[in-house]
């Protein structure tokens, strides 16, 4: 049986996107081409690796096993890849990063700057997206790192995380709210402009009201952190964000919450098993390098 490397990332596109064209399309060949691959190695490993239903394409018993071995032989093969370039100086790589819209939006967005300023021939692929989607790419090797928000429930045991500071929310406004701080049971009589839903400040926010015994009135609703920005600023309601966030949009006011408020934990996250690439770790430096002089 001869299972090819590139077979197997093209096992991983279709069993991601459970479509063969889009599939075809994210690691950039054709259809037919990408099909023949994976029944060569369906072929080769004596078993259907997917349902191939009208519609609806769905992994296998064989599929599914084969997934968390595909996984783990094509992060292995990336990260040994990089590896070897990081050998010569951090002159070639690359570095993965994720991030929910929050971070990207100001945290991110800061260190990215310093990190491409110190080394300019790495190459820098970003993925916005929720804490829950950005674990789910690191532990299938689509990522190198992630700032993720840690959830009470803790994170999956795969993961390597690093607490890097602790925030509490503030309500968002566009015009001042004549108070020193808001208690949650404050928001019962506000309108909210609410983030879609999978963000995390969804999410906390929703839970926090939930526990004060209240369910929020939405002015609008399924907005990314731009979108809700910029509903707050022309007066559609107010929305619970991180304080970075209003960095440079002196249309918004912030007020914040008294104790205990919504508070959350901001942390670097990475697979366990994985050595992080010398890029990987060069980031990480830099970005507890930023945060140490930002928090002084």
């Amino acid at each position: 049986m001869e299972m090819q490397l590139q077979q197997l990332r093209y096992f991983l596109a279709v069993a991601e996107s459970r479509h063969f064209t889009q599939a075809a399309e994210a690691v950039g060949v054709t259809q037919p081409t990408l099909s023949k691959q994976i029944h060569t190695l369906e072929e080769d490993l004596g078993a259907a690796l997917f349902h191939r239903n009208r519609g609806a394409i769905t992994l296998t018993e064989a599929g599914e096993a084969l997934l968390p071995l595909a996984q783990r032989i094509v992060a292995d093969a990336e990260t040994a890849r990089h590896e070897i370039g990081d050998l010569i100086g951090l002159r070639t790589g690359r570095l993965r990063l994720g991030a929910t819209p929050s971070l990207c939006t100001s945290l991110v967005a800061a260190t990215l700057k310093l990190f491409r300023d110190a080394h300019p021939d790495i190459r820098l692929q970003v993925e916005e997206g929720g804490s829950q989607d950005l674990v789910r790419a690191l532990t299938g090797g689509y990522l190198d790192l992630a700032l993720i928000i840690l959830p009470e429930s803790g994170t999956d045991p795969a993961l390597h995380t690093e607490p890097l500071l602790t925030e509490s929310l503030v309500v968002a406004s566009a015009a001042p709210l004549h108070h020193r701080e808001l208690r949650i049971t404050d928001l019962r009589h506000q309108d909210l402009v609410m983030f879609r839903p999978g963000y995390d400040l969804r999410d906390a926010t929703l839970e926090a009201c939930a526990k004060a015994g209240f369910t929020p009135t939405f002015a609008v609703e399924g907005g990314e952190m731009d979108a809700v920005l910029g509903f707050v600023e022309v007066g559609l309601g107010v929305a619970l964000v991180p304080r970075m966030v209003l960095t440079g949009r002196p249309r918004l006011h912030a007020t914040p919450l008294a104790a205990p408020g919504v508070p959350r934990t901001v942390a670097l996250a990475r697979r366990r098993d994985v050595e992080p690439s010398h890029a990987a770790k060069a980031f990480q430096d830099i970005l507890l390098g930023y945060l140490e002089g930002r928090l002084r």
